[in-house]
């Protein structure tokens, strides 16, 4: 009885140390269009749940909320921030201008509203993860050149981090139609199943990243 009793304080430590170490939950918010909202697939296959999934099988106590909005621009994403950022928000996804390429909207207006998402989230002390786009060539190259840096010059300008596209796991060479084909839906826009896994994949060390932060900044 003696050698357990002298066990038991050992013991009350090694308990004891975990809960220390702990990180609290993180509740990330993914503020996007379509993409992020899950477009033409089943609940579970969307980018949400599957980076949900992919980050909790990493050991990450988080929720992520869908806070995609099929076909909206950056200007909507703008109008909805502020009620996005809730209390419980501890980071934020942004993947947003996509359908401003599809209406061809001026760059410097996208450029405004992102610009607005990111000093909404530094008011909150929120931080964020930037994903950024390339626009195609057919606009010339003034417009495409307005539009593929203003998603770094942002990221630098508020300390964001920066995911250089949405696309980015899909393949090494966004020209090989045969392969991004494989990945996506029948319209051509949206990823598949099989396509958000890779994009998650891709993605998911950056929100780890982001979560990174979040807890370095609660200890």
């Amino acid at each position: 009885m003696a050698r357990a009793n002298k066990a038991l304080p050992g013991l009350a430590f090694a308990l004891a140390l975990p809960t220390a170490t702990l990180a609290e939950p993180v509740t990330l918010a993914a503020l996007g269009d379509s993409l992020t909202q899950g477009y033409g697939l089943p609940p579970e296959d969307g980018f949400v749940p599957q980076l949900q999934n992919w980050l909790e099988s990493r050991g990450h106590e988080v929720t992520v909320i869908n806070a995609g909005v099929s076909g909206d621009t950056t200007a909507g994403g703008l109008s909805r921030v502020a009620w996005t950022l809730t209390p419980e928000v501890d980071a934020m996804i942004v993947a947003l201008g996509g359908n401003d390429l599809l209406r061809g909207i001026d760059p410097a207006s996208s450029r405004g509203n992102l610009r607005g998402i990111l000093e909404a989230a530094s008011e909150a002390d929120v931080s964020v993860l930037l994903v950024g786009m390339q626009a195609p060539g057919n606009y010339g190259p003034d417009y495409k050149q307005a539009f593929d840096t203003m998603y770094p010059e942002l990221a630098e300008e508020f300390g964001a981090l920066l995911a250089p596209s949405f696309f980015e796991g899909l393949t090494g060479d966004p020209s090989d139609a045969q392969a991004m084909g494989r990945y996506m839906q029948p319209d051509g826009l949206h990823p598949n199943a099989e396509g958000v896994a890779q994009i998650v994949a891709t993605l998911g060390p950056r929100v780890e990243a982001l979560i990174g932060r979040v807890e370095t900044a609660s200890n």
